[in-house]
């Protein structure tokens, strides 16, 4: 059995991914932005299974950090890193956000976060290889724009969210490279398509799909070994936007992206 850490555990898909997990005998490590309400998943987690809450707030690359240590000191045993949670497209007509940091919101905490705590827990999961690495990604995917990787011009909430996702897929394919031959894979998918979760409520559009849809691609990766530097929907496996697989776009995404998260 895994122990897997699952960011964005508090509510839609990571919940219920998160009681997938325990009930097939997982340690599953939940983690939240609220201490009350992740404490209260891991307490009706632990009534099926072995679980623990941790704490952060991803709009914080400070405290993405943090996280990165608490759960690597209180697991070294950690061999799954699910990369779920996210920030939509908005409500309708809001406007452009910032992070603690002072980042576009949504390339923050659908990107950024999830590359620093990957990278931070790398030496983890590559200790207690085989380990598998699933970002949760979107078939809404636009390029970045090198020029104004924040946005700043011309925002829009649905094509920030579609710029963060295609950054994560086009960052998943550069670390499957990076990662060959060490045991750790990484995967990316649309989990469903506008599943009923409180993200797609809060942009106003009317569900298509369940939350249990959605599950079935990531349990299956989170599960199963599935190859390296893949991209599905659902459990399928399927093709992410052209321009994440040229090596120029990624190379320029990564020297972006240092800047951003100043390593």
């Amino acid at each position: 059995m895994s122990t897997i850490l699952i960011t964005g555990a508090t509510s839609g898909l990571g919940r219920y991914v998160a009681f997938e997990l325990v009930r097939s005998g997982h340690v599953v490590l939940v983690h939240g932005r609220d201490a009350g309400r992740t404490e209260r998943l891991a307490e009706e987690l632990r009534t099926e299974g072995d679980a623990e809450a941790f704490v952060a707030d991803l709009a914080s690359l400070a405290q993405v950090r943090e996280l990165a240590g608490h759960v690597a000191d209180a697991h070294p045993e950690l061999d799954v890193l699910v990369n779920n949670a996210g920030v939509g497209f908005g409500a309708p007509g809001e406007g452009r956000e910032l992070s603690a940091d002072g980042h576009e919101l949504r390339l923050a905490v659908n990107y950024l976060a999830p590359v620093v705590l990957t990278r931070a827990l790398l030496p983890v999961l590559r200790a207690n290889a085989p380990a598998r690495i699933v970002n949760v990604g979107s078939a809404g995917q636009e390029p970045l724009s090198f020029e104004d990787p924040e946005f700043a011009r011309g925002y829009s909430g649905v094509s920030a969210y579609c710029r963060s996702k295609f950054a994560l897929a086009a960052h998943t394919f550069a670390l499957a490279e990076e990662l060959d031959g060490t045991g750790v894979s990484v995967n990316v998918l649309h989990p469903a398509t506008y599943m009923d979760t409180g993200m797609v409520r809060e942009a106003d559009v009317t569900p298509w799909s369940t939350v249990a849809d959605g599950a079935a691609g990531v349990l299956a990766l989170a599960t199963r070994d599935l190859g390296s530097g893949r991209y599905f929907d659902g459990t399928s496996p399927a093709r992410a936007h052209e321009a994440a697989y040229d090596p120029g776009v990624r190379a320029r995404l990564a020297a972006v992206t240092d800047q951003l998260v100043q390593v």
